[in-house]
């Protein structure tokens, strides 16, 4: 009998830390938005490195209608059009559900606000075609793409079954905290993203570029260094450690793609060492973004300020049993 009353205390304990009402598929959903996101980044990226932003001169049609033949540039960016629909369709019925099925108001408010930046995103793309590619937006359209993948990865997070676990958290005693200083690799990185942005559209020069690199290289082994020093927080610590392998990944594909652009300048046509080193260097740009914020989103989860974590770990809801 007292087994029975403990396995019944233990199936309420369960249900209680689940949103109540959320939908089993609802965090798989989320997943493959934010992996859709990360698709599109990744042909957007071939597009421009293919120079094929004006393949198709009309827009949302393309050459006045719904399917054109995929040859040459039309292939990249009709393609480019065919995945932002997708996500389009894929963050409408994320924020749909949110509103229906999910209890934290703020996490609605995270999918209409998702749904929102992808719309703002779609008028972008079109305003740079028909407007043949003004530098501001063009960079401003690349920039918001990398916000709205940090949007998707963050409705994962916090439909997972890991967010709503309860946890003790641990008190951050150095200075800076690890939380903060999560948060500003994630901004740094962010600019360097930026930086890149406009580099490639031509609207800087490589030396913002080459600089900010620095500083987001010592920012990065900081993150990882402290995070090795973080007592029973191994996830947070493969995170660290997967932001900071992604990041050595990026600086050496820089180098790679600034050089094949140096040896090729002047060519008719992009070579394709060029294409794909750019596209890889673009890409592993926003997946180490994208580690780089869950981790951020992490810390401050599971790791308190030495003043609020005694408070919280005596509260009897994080309390363990």
């Amino acid at each position: 009998m007292a087994h029975r009353q403990s396995l019944a205390a233990t199936d309420v304990s369960a249900e209680r830390r689940r949103p109540a009402g959320a939908p089993p598929l609802l965090h798989p959903l989320a997943l493959l938005t934010a992996a859709s996101t990360f698709f599109l980044i990744l042909v957007g990226a071939l597009v421009v490195g293919n120079e094929a932003g004006l393949a198709v001169p009309d827009w949302p049609l393309s050459f006045g209608t719904w399917m054109p033949a995929m040859v040459g540039g039309v292939f990249y960016e009709h393609g480019h059009r065919m995945v932002a629909a997708t996500v389009g369709v894929l963050t409408t019925l994320l924020a749909l559900w949110l509103s229906r099925r999910e209890p934290r108001r703020w996490v609605r408010a995270l999918g209409w606000t998702a749904l929102a930046a992808v719309i703002v995103q779609g008028i972008l793309g079109g305003v740079t075609v028909l407007y043949k590619l003004p530098t501001p937006v063009v960079v401003g359209h690349a920039c918001l793409a990398q916000l709205f993948f940090c949007l998707t990865l963050s409705l994962a997070v916090f439909t997972s079954r890991t967010w709503e676990r309860p946890d003790v958290r641990i008190e951050d005693r150095l200075s800076p905290q690890f939380r903060h200083l999560s948060a500003a690799t994630t901004l740094a990185i962010l600019v360097q993203l930026a930086l890149g942005a406009a580099l490639r559209h031509r609207a800087l020069d490589v030396l913002p570029h080459l600089l900010w690199a620095m500083v987001v290289s010592v920012l990065a082994g900081w993150v990882v260094i402290r995070a090795m020093r973080l007592p029973e927080r191994r996830p947070l610590q493969r995170l660290a450690a997967t932001m900071g392998i992604l990041l050595v990944a990026q600086l050496s594909l820089g180098g790679i793609a600034y050089l094949a652009r140096v040896l090729h300048e002047g060519s008719s046509a992009p070579h394709p060492v060029m294409i794909w080193t750019t596209t890889a260097h673009v890409a592993i740009g926003a997946l180490a973004l994208g580690a780089s914020w869950v981790l951020t989103l992490l810390s401050f989860r599971h790791l308190g300020s030495p003043r609020l974590a005694p408070a919280l770990q005596q509260s009897p809801e994080k309390s363990p049993a």
